[in-house]
């Protein structure tokens, strides 16, 4: 896109002033909707004159016919060419609030334009925000955003383990042994609060939300816990009330297998859990896994951990199999009460329980457990066996 503005700039240049208001008006309409808009932003024609080659396109008016179109050189000139200092002025401006000078009066704006409009004329160089626009175009710079393209160092075993996960799944499921894929979805607050996202609606029935965020004038976090079955395509959530902790995370996978884990695989041989490298099911968590193998004497069964090299959750299938539609779900909708949360989502149960931070796991209790890690990846992939009784 930015390549077409620029070549519009430069076919501008050649042409006379009927021929470059009929040329934005094609390029306007060819642009659908907002494109008078675009263009009226882009190259700084006003809306009337767009406007006004619209409705001669849509006449038929041949150029000729048009009224007489001024020599070249006539009208009014432009601000850099009645003030020589304008461009350098305008140059050290960006300069200085590109580099962070703290000195610069523009330090803590957003560069809008209308601000170093007002700091031009401060400089002696009066000017429009529009010419503003207009300059910095042809300077190069436009509006951006952040990208989301640095994934940092990847991990020298990634492709690896994706290979030794693909072929346990496989394994797995050609048994008709479970395969969870878990995770903890962002947190949310529970109240009369806004929540991203637009919904269609009756005219003017939109929900009334409160104007602050205050954590008080909510009923406290909904923090959901995802266990996502892959065999069955089938999601549950647990929505916890405290934190978000290794035993909320194994109390989560207790409470899917009570609820519907049992009734689907009767007689399994063993869970396999497909999970983040960090957070509460973390690699690195000891909790984590001793509470997991509790679950695993528990149950009688099996458990074993898979864990996604780091810097790949987007790859974890909980992500974009449950919590994306739970997000399409509730978007737009104010979260008012925890039954609100449980409604939106569907497969779900509230807990109600405490859970607490920081608790550590003696080195005692974790020599006790029945774990034996893998040959491939051994820090990722472990099985915790059932304790004989």
């Amino acid at each position: 896109m930015q390549q077409a503005d620029a070549l519009t700039l430069r076919v501008l240049k050649t042409l006379n002033e009927a021929q470059a208001r009929w040329y934005v008006a094609r390029e306007a309409l060819a642009r659908g909707r907002g494109g008078l808009k675009a263009m009226h932003q882009l190259t700084g024609m006003s809306r009337p004159t767009i406007v006004k080659g619209i409705r001669e396109l849509a006449e038929g008016t041949r150029l000729k016919t048009v009224e007489r179109v001024r020599t070249a050189g006539a009208g009014r000139k432009r601000v850099e060419e009645s003030d020589p200092g304008f461009a350098r002025a305008l140059e050290q401006i960006m300069a200085e609030n590109t580099a962070g000078d703290p000195m610069s009066l523009l330090r803590w704006t957003n560069k809008s334009t209308s601000r170093i409009a007002e700091e031009l004329t401060r400089l002696g160089h009066p000017a429009s925000d529009e010419t503003v626009r207009r300059k910095l175009v042809e300077m190069d710079y436009s509006l951006q955003a952040n990208r989301k393209t640095l994934g940092g160092v990847s991990a020298v075993d990634r492709d690896e383990q994706f290979r030794y996960i693909n072929r346990l799944v496989k394994q797995f499921l050609r048994r008709g042994d479970p395969v969870l894929s878990v995770d903890t979805k962002k947190k949310e607050r529970v109240g009369n609060f806004k929540n991203p996202g637009r919904v269609w609606r009756p005219r003017r029935q939109s929900p009334a939300v409160n104007i602050y965020d205050y954590p008080h004038l909510g009923e406290g976090p909904a923090i959901p816990y995802g266990a996502y079955d892959v065999g069955r395509n089938h999601g549950f959530v647990n929505v916890g009330m405290s934190h978000d902790t290794a035993e909320f995370a194994v109390e989560s996978l207790r409470r899917w297998w009570r609820l519907t884990g049992r009734r689907q695989y009767p007689t399994p041989t063993a869970v396999l859990l497909c999970a983040d490298g960090g957070g509460s099911n973390g690699f690195r968590n000891r909790a984590w896994k001793y509470h997991l193998q509790h679950l695993a004497d528990q149950l009688g069964v099996k458990v074993t951990v898979c864990h996604y090299p780091p810097g790949t959750s987007k790859w974890n299938k909980v992500e974009h199999r449950l919590f994306s539609y739970i997000s399409l779900n509730w978007k737009g909708q104010p979260l008012i009460s925890y039954e609100t949360v449980i409604n939106l989502i569907g497969a779900a149960a509230l807990d109600a329980g405490a859970y607490e931070l920081g608790v550590k796991i003696p080195d005692a209790e974790m020599e006790r457990l029945n774990l034996r890690p893998h040959r491939t990846l051994p820090q990722w992939n472990y099985t915790l066996t059932p304790h004989k009784k």
